[in-house]
């Protein structure tokens, strides 16, 4: 017996959500995806009892690209649900858990799997965000504190589960877009607010800054952030609109049509899964670090997965100050290390991205079977799946690597370019998320006007 066979009664038993029984109208997606993301808002408001004055210290960059905000209910954010995914893959790719993707039971069972592991690491890293010190828990509230976030990491699980089937796009995906744009929003129009308990709120946003220093000399270097933000947009958008068209033709008539094979064709998955990744192993640091050898070990991947936010900038500022030489030479340490981490993320995007195409049915193999129960073929070749899968292979192996190369340099260049407004990583993501539910919703907005056409695609 397996280890699936044997946990198989464990992840059968868990609650579900369970899928709609006919296709749900757009209103009622809409409806569902915005009541999650204002449950998910709600939860970043309500403060986690029993935590110290001194409450909570570190990750505060990666916070948004976890779905997280710490102190609240929501401070693991969706890290066990992509930490759940990442450790499986690693199972699966490395053959140390004997599951068949393309087998439609084994791809069931291993979504089951992962959602038990996803559970269990609910509890897991509430406990390791407190005992890392991350979260500062007053004397006796250990367990209520380690409880509340299990609690709302959870509740997270279970909204994302609710956006996959009855609402539009998914709740991860949703949850960080919401995050990063709550967070790019503050702190470019945050106005000045005197606070005692948080002196960082007398810091005005990045724009009424530099309006502000109009009146003595405009200081540009501060609008670098959100110019970079910007071109990063208008890169995403372009990218998404790079395709390679495939011609298949259609049933007896041979009507003629096209498959396209996007640049993006990963989409943004491999960067949140490296992040992800990134973001626990900083945890696992912090908890070995006085640990001789081991803390040693992790300790160095935690620097060579740490990316140097604001470099660029830290640059530009020590040029402007010194010449270019003396500036390269002190900077020199922040640089190596943003080099070797750019070359880790792009390495763990390509990962991640060949695989998420595997778990994903979007492999070769996959989508001619597919084409071939359609009734599509190639024109100018016999109608046989084979032949579909050979054309096929020509180009989805090297696009899923070229688009991982790209969202992994494009992610990483942003982080260290965008400062505190952001991450390059969280921007990048945003805006894949937000126009894939912009696609998302011209098609169901096609076919709530043509039902025949909402028939034919189930």
């Amino acid at each position: 017996m397996g280890i699936l066979d044997f946990l198989e009664p464990v992840y059968s038993s868990l609650p579900e959500i369970k899928p709609p029984e006919k296709r749900v109208g757009l209103k009622k997606k809409i409806l569902w995806s915005s009541l999650a993301l204002l449950i998910f808002f709600i939860m970043g408001n309500i403060t986690v009892i029993g935590l110290s004055e001194t409450a909570v210290s570190g990750l505060e960059q990666i916070q948004a690209l976890l779905a997280s905000d710490m102190g609240t209910l929501i401070s693991a954010g969706i890290g066990p649900i992509v930490l759940a995914s990442i450790i499986l893959q690693l199972l699966v790719g490395g053959k140390l858990l004997n599951i068949d993707l393309s087998n439609p039971r084994d791809r069931a069972r291993f979504q089951g799997l992962q959602k038990l592991f996803a559970v269990l690491l609910c509890f897991f890293e509430g406990i390791v965000l407190t005992v890392s010190g991350v979260l500062q828990p007053l004397p006796g509230f250990f367990a209520v504190v380690v409880l509340q976030v299990a609690v709302g990491s959870l509740i997270l699980l279970y909204l994302d589960e609710l956006v996959s089937k009855h609402g539009i796009g998914s709740g991860i995906g949703l949850f960080i877009a919401g995050g990063v744009s709550e967070g790019f929003f503050w702190q470019v129009f945050r106005p000045a607010v005197f606070s005692e308990a948080n002196p960082a709120l007398a810091q005005p946003g990045i724009l009424i800054t530099f309006l502000t220093s109009l009146g003595s000399g405009a200081n540009l270097v501060l609008l670098i952030p959100i110019l970079v933000a910007i071109i990063i947009f208008f890169i995403i958008v372009f990218a998404e609109g790079m395709h390679i068209n495939i011609p298949i033709a259609l049933g007896r008539s041979g009507a003629s049509s096209r498959f396209p094979v996007k640049l993006l064709y990963v989409s943004n998955m491999p960067v949140i899964l490296a992040v992800a990744l990134f973001a626990n192993i900083q945890l696992w640091a912090r908890i070995t670090q006085n640990i001789p050898v081991l803390g040693t070990i992790i300790g160095t991947i935690a620097w060579a997965t740490n990316s140097p936010f604001n470099l660029f900038n830290q640059i530009l500022v020590r040029i402007m100050a010194e010449d270019l030489g003396t500036a390269i030479i002190t900077m020199m340490p922040q640089i190596v290390q943003g080099i070797v981490y750019l070359l880790v993320l792009v390495a763990c995007c390509v990962f991640f991205g060949v695989f998420w195409v595997q778990l994903g049915a979007q492999n070769p193999e996959a989508i001619a079977e597919q084409l071939a129960r359609s009734g599509m073929y190639i024109p100018g070749f016999r109608r046989d799946k084979r032949i579909i899968q050979k054309i096929l292979d020509r180009y989805i192996p090297t696009i899923t690597v070229l688009g991982s190369v790209f969202v992994g340099l494009l992610a990483g260049i942003g982080d260290m370019a965008l400062g505190a407004v952001a991450s390059g990583t969280g921007i990048l993501l945003t805006v894949g998320i937000v126009y894939r539910l912009y696609e998302e919703l011209a098609r169901e907005q096609m076919i709530a006007e043509n039902p025949l056409l909402g028939r034919l695609l189930g």
